[in-house]
């Protein structure tokens, strides 16, 4: 009998103690969860305000489209030629394509694009996406419009791009 009450004290106190440290180690997962959370919005709020000095704004026939900057060479040296206006063509029934009139740093790499997607092409061409294309670009930036709008913009011929800061 003294056996069992001893078992059964023990089996309770070793209970707590791993309760305890369950406890813990619930309080140490939500506390890491907001550490990560406080840290991605840092980020984002860093990648936000990177966007913002890129300022550079682009018109298509000149309707002014609301665009997120790639924070990359490629756009630092689009933004030394502004102002810049450029004739697109269209092409393959997804695309807008035009010559920048310049040879910008570039890093290709392999890319499936969607609809608004900005990207430079050959280091001297700059491609508006109202589809999507699988080939190796340098990501510029992108159109922040629904696919309906994009097409509206450029699926009716060619267009032409003002880019200014």
């Amino acid at each position: 009998m003294i056996k069992s009450k001893i078992l059964c004290a023990a089996g309770l106190a070793m209970l707590f103690l791993l309760s305890g440290c369950s406890a813990n180690q619930n309080t140490g997962t939500a506390s890491m969860a907001a550490h990560h959370e406080q840290a991605v919005q840092e980020n984002t709020s860093v990648k936000s305000d990177q966007k913002k000095e890129m300022a550079m704004e682009l018109m298509i026939n000149n309707v002014r489209v609301p665009v997120s900057w790639e924070q990359n060479p490629s756009t630092e040296n689009l933004k030394k030629l502004l102002p810049l206006t450029i004739n697109m063509s269209m092409y393959g029934g997804f695309e807008q394509v035009g010559s920048i009139g310049h040879s910008l740093t570039r890093n290709d790499t392999q890319t499936t694009t969607q609809y608004g997607d900005i990207v430079l092409y050959s280091g001297d061409k700059i491609v508006i996406f109202y589809g999507s294309n699988s080939w190796s670009y340098t990501r510029l930036g992108h159109i922040n419009l629904s696919q309906q709008e994009m097409t509206d913009l450029l699926s009716h011929g060619d267009v032409t791009i003002k880019i200014t800061e």
